[in-house]
């Protein structure tokens, strides 16, 4: 029986993570899966022995005060995945935890070699979802080969990166990518939801980290109250992602004036759409413009052909030193992806409300919403969700599985 660690640090990572478990378990039915992850991960059949929440941190200099929980969270994955004797581990997303965790089991692998112990087990070690080594500090992929043995790669350039360092990886894209259809009617998530077609809808997705909802919440939804003012029919949606979440957001809305409030719906999180993982991908599908957070989700409203305007905000140090260490223009992902400024990116100073609102009538300014500054993002989100969809994608399961000896696999299928 194959047994695979597996540790996810946010809810798009319990999406990714469980969509590996499925294609897994379909060659492999009896594989035990153990680690972290949320409740889509755990459906899937996970056994998570510690809360995804513990790891869904943003930004450099503000895990500080939470790492000696984080050092004993990965301490104590490393005695587990040895007593257990994992065939893999895959770490998904949360690089700067995965990757430290990987690097433990490498090390402690070699420190048995060396004295010859006969009781040690090799693991194999994989990254789903590549930093963005290529982008910033990009002496780290040095580390990141000596590392794990795998890279699992979202984007079709990355490869190319690792492979001029001589560090193993493939090209999986994003299971979405192959999902969602090409051209997803936004009439057709209005009706989903209970929308009317002719109502226009801004979504507001501020993240699903506590630390990002702090930062960027406010921002958001003072945004929407501007644009009250000047567009009254409009109507706005947020996605809560777990419970914390909804009362964070809550709390951020009932400090707003009655008119946003009456304005705004929170979608709470049931257990559809916590075993899903879809509620912000169904608030996007029904939404006509998305304002959101700079991150994952971007990618997600790129392919669901959504214009957006993101707004990024973190710890001014955090802030500080990535700026330094940057080697591209752009940060969110359909920038970096069209090489080009596609959409209005704000980030950290440039994250304010009169910048949000600018960014937002300029898209508003078609009272259809299907033309002029619209439509060219239109266009240029279906071309890129094209390319993630054809560019030779290899199975990340298969690519999984193929690092294992031989005799491991088959005596298991």
């Amino acid at each position: 029986m194959l047994t695979i660690g597996m540790v996810a640090g946010e809810l798009s990572g319990d999406t990714l993570g469980a969509d590996l478990i499925r294609e897994i378990k379909k060659t492999h039915p009896d594989a035990r899966f153990l680690g972290i992850g949320g409740p889509q991960m755990q459906a899937e059949g996970l056994t998570s022995l510690y809360p995804l929440e513990r790891l869904s941190l943003f930004g450099l200099f503000e895990v500080l005060g939470r790492l000696p929980e984080l050092f004993r969270i990965r301490d104590g994955l490393v005695e587990t995945f040895e007593q257990e004797k994992i065939d893999v581990f895959i770490g998904v997303d949360a690089p700067d935890f995965n990757l430290r965790l990987s690097k433990k089991l490498k090390d402690r692998q070699q420190n048995a070699e060396n004295q010859n112990l006969s009781n040690s087990h090799l693991i194999k070690t994989v990254q789903y979802v590549s930093p963005s080594v290529w982008a910033w500090r990009q002496g780290r992929v040095v580390s990141i080969g000596a590392s794990v043995d795998l890279v699992l790669c979202l984007l079709p350039f990355e490869v190319d990166f690792y492979t001029k360092h001589d560090v193993h990886a493939v090209f999986v894209g994003h299971p979405l990518a192959r999902l969602l259809p090409l051209d997803h009617q936004v009439e057709t998530g209005k009706q989903e939801l209970g929308i009317a077609p002719e109502q226009a809808i801004i979504g507001l997705l501020p993240g699903s980290r506590s630390s990002e909802v702090a930062q960027v919440g406010g921002i958001l939804l003072e945004s929407a109250g501007q644009l009250l003012k000047q567009f009254p029919g409009l109507r706005f949606m947020i996605p809560a992602a777990n419970e914390a979440r909804l009362t964070q957001i809550k709390a951020l809305v009932a400090d707003q004036p009655q008119a946003i409030q009456q304005a705004v719906q929170v979608l709470e999180p049931d257990d559809r759409a916590m075993l899903s993982g879809n509620l912000g991908r169904r608030v996007m599908a029904a939404s006509d413009i998305v304002m959101l957070a700079s991150g994952t989700a971007t990618l997600e409203a790129l392919l669901l052909g959504r214009p957006m305007v993101v707004v990024g905000r973190v710890h001014w140090l955090t802030y500080l030193f990535v700026r330094w260490m940057i080697k591209i223009p752009w940060l969110s992902l359909p920038n970096i992806l069209a090489g080009r400024r596609l959409v209005p990116e704000l980030i950290q100073s440039q994250a304010t409300v009169s910048n949000v609102v600018a960014e937002m009538k300029n898209l508003l300014s078609d009272p259809h919403f299907r033309l002029g500054p619209w439509q060219t993002q239109h266009v240029e989100l279906e071309r890129i969700h094209t390319r993630l969809k054809s560019e030779n994608v290899s199975s990340a399961a298969e690519a999984v599985l193929a690092l294992l000896p031989k005799e491991r696999v088959d005596a298991t299928v």
